[in-house]
């Protein structure tokens, strides 16, 4: 149940980031009606009624690759002169 729940609070926060960035837009284009309830001595009869419709247009993602030349910088390694200091030795007693 808790992992259901979790599924549902990602999708719902999904599509307010979708909608807020602008990558998906909800318009609706026609409201919605509730039925006519009428009753009678033969019981209860409805009639009518209309569901919302909407339109949704979403945003489009190219993915790609092109060749480029990038400048790398030249590493030199040089090694240590031949003149170093002699190791000093700990002979403290």
């Amino acid at each position: 149940m808790r992992a259901i729940l979790f599924i549902l609070i990602l999708v719902v926060i999904a599509i307010i980031i979708a909608v807020a960035s602008g990558f998906l837009d909800i318009n609706q284009v026609r409201g919605a009606r509730a039925p006519q309830v009428s009753t009678t001595g033969n019981g209860i009869t409805a009639k009518g009624g209309q569901t919302p419709a909407f339109e949704v247009q979403t945003g489009s993602l190219k993915v790609g690759s092109k060749e480029t030349t990038v400048k790398v910088p030249k590493l030199e390694v040089q090694r240590p002169a031949d003149n170093q200091a002699a190791p000093v030795a700990n002979n403290a007693m």
